[in-house]
């Protein structure tokens, strides 16, 4: 049996693992986040109220529960509220990682802690584990400094960078940008879309069983877990019109350029996935696949709740 401690267990990825732990009678969960338990399903795992800023708070559940793993989700992530608000952004995503780090060394746990595509510049991508970071917004400096604490810890730490995390919970309050532009073009709202920038999207699910393959296989490094395919933003919207049978001419073109936005974006990423696939067996759906099992995961929600 694997204890394994998710924080931020009411965000996407957050649902996700809960609902993969579930399904798994190897693992006992304890889904910590800040407020009330937003997860449909109460029963077969345990709930913490934690702040994850609150490092006696941690050490308290830490200590009630002595996990073998912590899943650490918990960040800022929204590019230009970072940008605008440095401060609380890096007490986000840094401080809190302080915090985590110390308790598992103390206590002999493995670490494991989502990163982003956001550490590089965008100039040469697609990225391997080895290659050079350089981020171009605060955001990404944030998350590159967590990583590089992590690196000089003693701790057991596993650093998973993904790109554009996307999917749907039972709440539906978290959007993304397969939801946002499913709806807006179901709504016959145009939207603008920028046709100069490329990332590999990331299905939840997919992003939840490579966390849990790293804590399976007591994994320990640096491991690139996104979706495998290669798209322009441009295209990831152009597929979601065409999936769900929506107005393409609703979708205007821009270049990034043009929105004045406060954080800088890297123009390619996109990661080469082979270590992932290689050592964790982590082998993620096309965006295709994707997008189908997002679909068939709203007729259910909607089916269940008629």
């Amino acid at each position: 049996m694997k204890k394994i401690l998710v924080t931020g267990s009411n965000g996407l990825l957050g649902q996700k693992l809960t609902d993969l732990c579930l399904s798994d009678p190897e693992v006992v969960l304890i889904a910590s986040s800040k407020g009330p338990n937003r997860h449909p399903v109460k029963k077969g795992y345990s709930y913490e109220d934690m702040d994850i800023l609150d490092f006696l708070n941690i050490q308290q559940v830490i200590e009630k529960y002595h996990p073998d793993t912590i899943i650490n989700t918990a960040a800022m992530t929204n590019v230009d509220a970072c940008e605008n608000d440095k401060e609380n952004c890096h007490t986000l995503n840094v401080d809190s990682v302080k915090g985590l780090i110390r308790l598992s060394e103390q206590y002999h746990i493995q670490l494991i802690h989502l990163s982003t595509d956001f550490i590089f510049d965008g100039e040469d991508g697609p990225y391997t584990e080895e290659d050079q970071p350089n981020p171009l917004s605060y955001y990404g400096q944030t998350k590159l400094e967590a990583e590089q604490l992590l690196q000089q810890s003693s701790c057991q730490w596993v650093i998973l960078r993904t790109i554009i995390v996307y999917g749907i919970v039972n709440d539906m309050s978290r959007s993304n940008i397969i939801l946002w532009a499913k709806e807006a073009l179901e709504k016959g709202n145009p939207i603008q879309v920028v046709n100069d920038q490329w990332r590999m999207p990331t299905l939840a699910e997919d992003l939840a069983k490579c966390c849990l393959l790293a804590a399976k296989k007591n994994a320990s490094g640096i491991f690139n877990a996104s979706g495998k395919d290669l798209l322009s933003i441009l295209q990831i919207v152009e597929k979601v019109a065409d999936y769900w049978n929506l107005d393409r001419s609703l979708i205007n073109p821009i270049s990034v350029d043009s929105l004045n936005q406060a954080a800088k974006r890297p123009k390619k990423t996109g990661f080469i996935l082979n270590k992932a696939i290689d050592i964790l067996g982590y082998h993620p759906k096309s965006f295709d696949e994707g997008l189908a099992f997002v679909d068939a995961q709203m007729k259910a929600i909607s089916g269940a709740n008629r």
